[in-house]
């Protein structure tokens, strides 16, 4: 009788693209089998994740050829895209992932998402051939500096244009506005806003047009939509971050009434308001969205509208710098921020952030 395997697979990449390695765990009945990690040298993290799945599936073929394999990762692109219900439109992408299919049937193997904190093993195996190599390919000293070369090369990145909503009545006095149920529509002063930033985005020559669903960013992305002519597409995953009970609240209030949570949340991206998300949380889920909008969308021009908090993860992201670079910056209403990531490795740069001179 065959057997049956479960397999836990991930990577990173210091750097993206950096130095790079994998981690994958193989379990049989709940025992550990295999543990397999090891440095690819310089790569992004969805190569290193797809090489972690890659070295997973080809130990349990040596194990056994007719094995049936349940796949768990937490690279959402990587699970779609194995799966067959996301597009892989680079050559060096879905060369990895052929061979992902030919290092065991296809058929005998399923793949499931699971959060990032429930792939740590793989993780930890990850950062452990990183932090210290491996008898065959010790880590050397590694260029950090891509973009110089990329911006002078003939490849067209796909460039992502953010779009904060126009103001509501809750954005002068700064109270929270998530996804709670108040879900407030723009004053008068946001619909003007709103169309001075849609007359600077029919200048972008922008293919697509991305918003949150939430009353304030579809009124904002329908401006968008008179001056350019694109069609709105609709995506939960740009909502704002959801601040819970603390939703439509002013600051002032929470502060008074919940002190040790409120400054719980400003001492650090991981914590999150009661029933709310934290900005670490969101953070997984914006990079899951920017590797979607790349898969899907390479070399084009894209316009998200969207809110403060995932404007400035993006932009967080895009530099790679630390979870709490989030406290050091600011988004305001109607602004344009742009990021370009170039679909051959995933390679990101920061272009613009917070521009405003549309509303001068």
């Amino acid at each position: 009788m065959a057997r049956h395997f479960k397999l836990t697979a991930d990577g990173g990449s210091r750097g993206n693209p950096g130095p790079a390695g994998y981690g994958a765990v193989v379990t049989e009945g709940g025992k550990i089998v295999a543990e397999l990690f090891d440095v690819i040298g310089v790569a992004t993290n969805n190569v290193a994740e797809y090489n972690g799945l890659l070295a997973g599936l080809s130990h349990i073929n040596t194990l056994d050829a007719q094995a049936t394999v349940e796949v768990a990762m937490d690279s959402k692109l990587v699970v779609e895209q194995m799966s067959g219900r996301w597009q892989i439109k680079h050559a060096d992408m879905r060369n990895l992932a052929k061979q992902c299919r030919d290092a065991h049937p296809a058929a005998l193997v399923t793949y499931s998402w699971i959060p990032r904190d429930e792939n740590s093993h793989a993780d930890r195996l990850a950062n452990k051939a990183l932090d210290g190599g491996s008898a065959h390919k010790p880590i050397a000293v590694i260029q950090q500096n891509f973009l110089t070369d990329r911006l002078r090369s003939a490849e067209i990145p796909t460039f992502i244009y953010f779009v904060r909503h126009g103001e509501t009545v809750l954005t002068p006095a700064r109270k929270f506005s998530g996804t709670g149920s108040l879900d407030p529509e723009l004053m008068q002063e946001g619909l003007d806003q709103a169309d001075l930033v849609a007359a600077e985005c029919a200048k972008l020559g922008a293919e697509v047009l991305i918003a949150s669903p939430l009353n304030r960013t579809r009124q904002t992305a329908e401006a968008i939509s008179r001056t350019t002519g694109l069609e709105i597409i609709f995506d939960e995953v740009w909502f704002e971050l959801s601040f819970g009970s603390w939703d439509g609240k002013a600051i002032e209030e929470v502060r008074e009434q919940e002190p040790d949570a409120y400054q719980a949340w400003l001492n650090s991206s991981s914590y999150a308001p009661p029933g709310g998300e934290s900005y670490d949380e969101a953070s997984i889920r914006i990079e899951e969205a920017l590797e979607k909008l790349v898969a899907q969308y390479p070399g084009k021009k894209i316009i998200v509208v969207t809110h403060n908090g995932v404007i400035k993860t993006a932009a967080k992201i895009a530099v790679d710098g630390p979870s709490d670079a989030v406290f050091h910056m600011d988004v305001t209403p109607c602004s344009l921020s742009s990021i370009s990531i170039w679909p051959s490795d995933g390679l990101r740069a920061l272009r613009s952030f917070n521009e405003r001179g549309h509303l001068r």
